[in-house]
């Protein structure tokens, strides 16, 4: 997993009226915690660009006057109606202890039942899983090539090395679904094997 380096320093005051006077500056309030002690402090804003609004998971080393830290973002809070962020609360990675993220679910293959008119469903975009940060991939990746029309792909399937995945195992997270065109070349089919 790649990781996003993060620069922020101490928060002098806490509280609403200092978090609204940060943000009107272009600065995040955020706190850390998980690790030896929790620390509440401030970032640029543009520093999230790459961490928050990417389709890629990633870590990131946070560096708060000097003290860096390696963590991941636990929460975020955008403002109801601009979408603007809020708050962020990163959970410290702690060496050999696990932590829960999700990665996404990326789809390899060409399955033989979409060729036939059947219609692809991905019903999942990203897969929650336990493990150590360095266990812990880019994405996951499920081979469709084997799904025909009306097969499916559950959590259950799916096996990554080092890795527990602490979704429901029998949830559908692909699936290749009859279409009208599908089942009339079936009934086709079908009606010339019968003549």
């Amino acid at each position: 997993m790649k990781s996003v380096s993060i620069s922020g320093s101490l928060r002098e005051n806490v509280g609403k009226k200092d978090a609204r006077a940060q943000r009107s500056q272009g600065m995040i309030p955020c706190v850390i915690y998980g690790g030896k002690d929790q620390k509440m402090f401030v970032v640029d804003e543009r520093q999230f660009k790459n961490l928050l609004y990417t389709p890629e998971v990633r870590y990131a080393e946070v560096n708060i006057d000097g003290d860096v830290r390696k963590a991941i973002v636990q929460e975020t809070q955008f403002h109801a109606i601009t979408d603007k962020l809020m708050h962020v609360d990163f959970l410290e990675v702690v060496d050999g202890k696990p932590i829960t993220i999700e990665i996404p679910l990326k789809i390899a293959g060409t399955s033989p039942g979409v060729l036939k008119g059947g219609l692809l469903k991905k019903r999942v975009r990203k897969l929650k899983v336990r493990g150590l940060l360095e266990n812990i991939p880019e994405e996951v990746v499920s081979d469709i090539s084997n799904l025909e029309i009306n097969d499916m792909t559950k959590i259950s399937d799916v096996h990554i090395d080092n890795l527990e995945i602490v979704d429901n195992p029998n949830k559908v997270i692909i699936q290749v679904i009859p279409t009208r065109g599908s089942a009339a070349a079936a009934t086709e089919e079908g009606t010339e094997e019968e003549a």
